[in-house]
């Protein structure tokens, strides 16, 4: 009945629901209830993630750097979340859940790729720790947002970049999404001038909480567009010409955020770089690292006094917001983050093995504060913030393990990264493993500083890099350039 009235007046049911959905949307918004204007675009996205769940991910990734937490949107809630992304991130762990009990399987090989199997030690560990937690209902809720992350970018992620294109693809969305955020916050800093310091705190509101997060991606991006610049034909001229502007914005971008962690990362991760490109020996390189050490602790004495001795606070004159990094005497950040981690540490040694459980840190650390580690930033509720880490704080958090659990997600990762961009057989995916392999150093540096794993905005690029280096050493790293005739150009 319902087929032969679709064929007999298929126009007036066309009109019929757009004239009944415009009613219902006029009658919602007479009794001031704005959600059924929503309900066509989750319908699309419900249809879209059914059909093509690649396209349904590529999606999220555009939104990701325009996503605004609820917060902002409705204050007094009891839980917060980024829109739209988590709760897309969300159906997608459930649709992924059932398909798997409909018979679909991971690729073995991605299973049992070193990778895969310290990220599953990490969930593993952290479901564990949960059960342990002095908050279970924080924990698993850590978990469970950790788990939306790891599947949405990194497994689908890795079934998605069999493709070459599709690496190229989740990439460029998230930098044309985020160049528009990046205009629009230097646009918002300009009202206030470039060189002012303190606002560059707050610009990137609403889409970045402060300038920290907003600077480790501009990190994790520029080694990509880089490699992306190498990928044009030298004979596309203009092409390369907009993405030199398009490199020189993000550069700027990272100046005027005055993100010092960020300037150090980016630092850091070009002498990993250096140390691929001159294909130093690892040998070499732990020597050279232990030399370093045992230097500084030989020495270590006197570098106290000196950084004691500097007095240069964070300021919009670059030249004295550089010093201001080596500032351990009242520079308030980073006596700040001193304060976080020395909690950590104590934490860790009131529960070495299981940790407070995930997600607690900040409402437990309080009471590890020490007078004299204060700061001016300082709370004595203990509830502003977390380790300023992303090792002390799974030390704080999950114990021993839980560090050595992202160690090992790291480790692989870099292991897997170096074999790609060495052994790779076409020229597009030795480019590309670099540039994605120095934008996570970028992001693994900075995670000595600061933690965002817990939001979309980095987790997007960590998890979805980290899948580009398996997928490529899994699907391309054998490809010969004569077996494809595609040079992407962008």
């Amino acid at each position: 009945m319902i087929t032969r009235i679709q064929e007999k007046y298929p126009k007036a049911l066309l009109w019929g629901g757009l004239l009944t959905f415009v009613a219902l949307n006029t009658v919602m918004l007479w009794m001031e209830i704005f959600y059924v204007p929503l309900l066509p675009a989750f319908l699309l996205f419900v249809i879209l993630a059914l059909v093509a769940v690649d396209k349904y991910l590529l999606t999220i990734v555009f939104f990701v750097p325009l996503s605004v937490p609820l917060s902002r949107l409705a204050e007094g809630l009891v839980i917060d979340m980024y829109l739209p992304t988590e709760p897309l991130l969300a159906g997608l762990l459930l649709l992924y859940m059932l398909k798997y009990l409909m018979g679909e399987r991971i690729d073995l090989r991605v299973l049992k790729h070193p990778v895969t199997l310290a990220i599953l030690f990490h969930l593993a560990w952290l479901f564990i720790v949960s059960l342990t937690s002095t908050d279970p209902l924080v924990s698993f809720k850590f978990l469970i947002t950790r788990l939306w992350f790891i599947v949405g970018f990194y497994l689908l992620g890795t079934e998605i970049f069999k493709k070459e294109k599709n690496m190229h693809r989740y990439a460029w969305l998230f930098i044309i999404a985020f160049t528009g955020v990046v205009i629009f916050t230097l646009i918002n800093h300009a009202q206030y001038g470039l060189n002012n310091q303190v606002m560059a705190h707050r610009v990137s509101l609403p889409f970045y909480k402060d300038h920290t997060s907003y600077g480790a991606t501009l990190g994790f991006v520029i080694p990509v567009l880089v490699g992306f610049f190498f990928l044009i034909k030298r004979e596309n001229g203009n092409m390369r010409f907009l993405m030199s502007l398009l490199i020189l914005l993000i550069v700027f971008a990272t100046v005027v955020s005055y993100t010092r962690a960020t300037w150090i990362s980016i630092l850091a991760s070009m002498g990993v770089w250096a140390i691929l490109k001159l294909k130093i020996r690892f040998e070499i390189v732990l020597v050279g690292a232990i030399i370093v050490v045992a230097f500084f602790f030989s020495v270590r004495s006197q570098i106290m006094v000196e950084l004691e001795q500097n007095r240069v606070e964070s300021s919009g004159e670059l030249s004295e917001h550089v010093q201001s990094m080596a500032n351990i005497s009242t520079d308030q950040s980073n006596l700040e983050r001193i304060n976080r981690w020395s909690c950590a540490l104590r934490m860790w040694k009131d529960k070495p093995l299981f940790g407070f459980g995930p997600g607690t840190y900040q409402f437990e650390y309080g009471r590890y504060q020490r007078s004299y580690e204060k700061t001016r930033i300082s709370t004595d509720f203990g509830t502003m913030g977390t380790a300023h880490s992303e090792y002390f704080g799974p030390l704080s958090e999950a114990g021993i393990f839980g560090l050595v659990s992202i160690l090992l997600v790291v480790g692989s990762t870099l292991v897997t990264g170096i074999r790609v961009y060495y052994t790779s057989q076409k020229r597009s995916i030795r480019i590309f493993s670099l540039a994605i392999l120095i934008g996570l150093s970028s992001y693994y540096f900075h995670g000595l500083l600061n933690n965002f794993l817990d939001t979309d905005k980095i987790s997007v690029l960590f998890w979805g890099y980290t899948a580009m280096l398996v997928a490529m050493d899994i699907y391309h790293r054998d490809t010969r350039e004569e077996n494809s005739k595609e040079e992407l150009t962008t």
